[in-house]
């Protein structure tokens, strides 16, 4: 049996709280939430705050296997579950940024499961990409346009066989670096070269404002703001080497900081952002008690999704 829903506006943007209709559901209400509606509702939306399900892992795994084609990791996480890995960068403010946008496998969705809410601040940011592009200086628009940009970096061995293993299934030990290499050169914008210590070093070309999983509006998504916790820094330059300027960039920050909203958390909620429109991140963690899940995974598209 579906659950009823019922939206509200969730912050100044176009972001829902969705709650179900009968504030009596009780614990099992997410069970019922039917995918195509949740996809329709995001679709306009671009992230959803659900609340008041009785959310626990078990049922935050089922919605995110029923609603998606795949799943897909960060290999320098653990699990919790068929799809759950813990959110562990540390304790500082994390900027905003797509899951896995500085790399080919940016995912559909980003899905956030809060077990235990912080008692204070550390709050999930969004940032909706589409807001961002209509308010960047025409000049910053004209720039991001005119090329692609491309990321950069060293990984270390232990990280790309980590990946090659989840990409091929089989034993990391196994795979050779050439096999890699081959491998990113059926990836568009890909490039992997190994590296003498026996790491490699990977550039990824793509937009930094590119249409969207549900439609041809372009959104300024990326990760030239975001964090690096688990791997190197990336160096990030336009496609014909330029870096991107001081001035480009404190034009960037100046425009989503003024766009940027607080995902105020409570026990049991989840949230779900369209992860090719809307840029996240973190405030500090004061709470170390915090305890958040994520899931990345990827659902049928109505239209291309521009990498």
């Amino acid at each position: 049996m579906s659950t009823a829903l019922r939206t509200t506006p969730y912050g100044t943007g176009g972001g829902l709280l969705v709650t179900p209709a009968e504030p009596s559901a009780g614990p099992g209400a997410l069970a019922g939430v039917e995918p195509k509606e949740l996809l329709d509702l995001l679709a306009e939306a671009g992230f959803l705050l659900l609340r008041g399900f009785g959310a626990d892992m078990a049922s935050f795994t089922d919605l995110v296997q029923r609603t998606s084609t795949s799943t897909t990791l960060d290999p320098a996480r653990d699990f919790y579950s068929e799809v759950a890995q813990k959110v562990d960068a540390g304790h500082a403010e994390v900027g905003l940024h797509t899951e896995n946008g500085n790399s080919p496998f940016r995912s559909h969705l980003a899905w956030f499961f809060c077990e235990k809410a912080a008692a204070s601040g550390s709050q999930t940011t969004v940032c909706d990409g589409y807001r961002v592009w209509d308010e960047l200086a025409e000049p910053v628009r004209t720039a991001f346009l005119g090329q692609d940009i491309v990321y950069s970096r060293h990984v270390a061995e232990p990280q790309w066989r980590a990946m090659a293993h989840h990409l091929t299934g089989r034993p990391a030990e196994e795979i050779a670096v050439e096999e890699l290499v081959g491998l990113a050169a059926s990836m568009p914008g890909t490039e992997v070269t190994p590296e003498a210590d026996g790491g490699v070093r990977y550039s990824f070309r793509t937009p930094a404002a590119a249409p969207t999983l549900f439609g041809e509006r372009i959104s300024f998504a990326n990760s030239i703001l975001g964090p690096s916790f688990n791997y190197e820094k990336p160096r990030i330059t336009f496609a014909d080497g330029q870096e991107l300027s001081a001035e480009l960039l404190a034009a960037v920050n100046e425009t989503t900081g003024a766009l940027t909203e607080n995902l105020d958390w409570a026990d049991g909620d989840v949230a779900v952002i369209d992860n090719t429109r809307v840029m996240h991140g973190r405030r500090a963690i004061t709470d170390p008690r915090r305890t958040i899940y994520n899931a990345l995974s990827f659902v049928e598209a109505t239209e291309p999704v521009a990498a």
